[in-house]
């Protein structure tokens, strides 16, 4: 959608947005929202089930639990792997190529920016791609972990006529039999290298969000309701240092009330003409 076919309302408040980001260096947060259009679902979407993730303490906690959780990302991990950006993604690795957009700091795990070009990411929650293990910190990829699961697992089979969430996890059975690698090194168990709801993200990963909210000019909120916490206090950092702030998302976010701008629209449709002449 271009910006003269967008509803009158939406077209001023662009215009607005565009006004006080014009010439400054930027910072992006963005959330579930902007892989939608990639074929990712989020949790909170408006017409969606509330989704309860599975959470750090219940998959520490419980070996069923871990076999339950890799049987399912299985499947679903395929999902996560053939996604392609979308329109949204590859606008702010256009920015940041022209030297509009200093970094994004997102909440996904998909790795969809990384796909579309963007080099300056911070993953605040982790990436899908890698695992680790809890016991010896011994790191994993992905595709090597799933090449496990199939050889412990030879009828496991992938299917993608199944609903699953952003991390990737499908909404299938899981059998009793099932079996779960273990570390090679240690015996100890895997856990992706993402963080779980419940779970703390790493000190070093909000002490970089920081400083780049910090150094920033103005801040582009996109595709996150901010009901976590982690991105919601960047938010707030960026309003204490008076800089201009405009979210982008389909439905209310808990940053609303914070932002100078706040445009209800796809970002896949509305980004680049936010930051792209």
């Amino acid at each position: 959608m271009t910006p003269e076919n967008l509803p009158t309302a939406l077209s001023f408040s662009l215009e607005h947005a565009r006004d006080l980001l014009m010439g400054k260096t930027l910072v992006a947060i963005s959330g579930a929202g902007i892989s939608t259009d990639s074929g990712i679902p989020d949790y909170r979407g408006a017409g969606r089930v509330v989704r309860h993730p599975l959470t750090f303490d219940a998959f520490m906690g419980s070996k069923e639990n871990q076999a339950r959780y890799w049987a399912r990302s299985f499947v679903g991990w395929s999902r996560i792997v053939e996604a392609k950006p979308n329109a949204g993604h590859f606008a702010m690795a256009q920015a940041e190529n022209a030297g509009r957009l200093a970094k994004v700091i997102t909440q996904n795990v998909d790795g969809l920016h990384q796909k579309a070009g963007s080099k300056s990411v911070l993953e605040l929650h982790g990436k899908l791609s890698q695992v680790l293990c809890t016991g010896c910190g011994d790191i994993l990829s992905r595709e090597e972990l799933d090449a496990r699961i199939s050889q412990l697992n030879p009828t496991l089979v992938r299917s993608t006529e199944v609903e699953f969430t952003p991390d990737g996890d499908a909404e299938v059975d899981v059998g009793k039999n099932f079996r779960v690698p273990v570390c090679g090194i240690c015996s100890g168990h895997y856990k992706p290298d993402v963080v779980f709801f419940g779970e703390q993200v790493p000190a070093s990963r909000v002490e970089a969000a920081e400083n780049a909210i910090s150094n920033a000019q103005g801040l582009i909120v996109a595709g996150t309701s901010l009901t976590v916490n982690s991105g919601l206090r960047l938010v707030k950092l960026a309003k204490k240092r008076q800089i201009p702030i405009v979210i982008i998302n389909q439905g209310e976010t808990k940053g609303d009330n914070l932002a100078d701008v706040k445009l209800s629209a796809s970002t896949s449709e509305i980004l680049g003409a936010l930051l792209n002449d």
